[in-house]
């Protein structure tokens, strides 16, 4: 059961619902949102426009989820590959999203590597990997 209080998060909730799943057992919190730490660091390793490389803060780090769900609306995340280093205190995951580019109807398909920190069961650090030319191709094809 999704809570109330992330139901504008709902287009993202494949991701989310993927990310609890590679993290059962490890972190403490229902929702996506709930296992992160208060000054998580997020850090996306990539260039991608309105995106910057750090977001710290759980709070911050909601606000940029707004706009990617105002933007990007997902229908399912899958292919998910888990593995755990260091006691569990360190996972990796790679998987995939797909979905549809709200603002022209394009399709959206991409790869993510995350390598997701735990401390204190909540997420501390999360470093992202993505086929940035695949997110590229999706958000340009409706402008050519």
């Amino acid at each position: 059961m999704t809570n109330p209080k992330y139901a504008a998060y709902g287009a993202a909730e494949p991701y989310f619902d993927l990310v609890r799943r590679a993290l059962d057992g490890l972190v403490d919190g229902e929702h996506f949102f709930d296992i992160v730490a208060d000054d998580v660091a997020y850090e996306v390793l990539y260039d991608f426009p309105g995106w910057p490389r750090l977001i710290r803060g759980r709070a911050d780090l909601m606000a940029k989820f707004r706009s990617y769900v105002d933007n990007i609306e997902l229908h399912s995340a899958d292919k998910l590959v888990t593995y755990k280093v260091d006691g569990g205190r360190v996972v990796v995951i790679e998987y995939e999203v797909h979905g549809t580019i709200l603002a022209t109807g394009v399709k959206y398909d991409n790869r993510f590597c995350s390598i997701i920190k735990i401390e204190g069961r909540k997420i501390a650090h999360w470093r992202d990997y993505m086929d940035s030319l695949a997110a590229w191709n999706a958000l340009a094809a409706g402008t050519r």
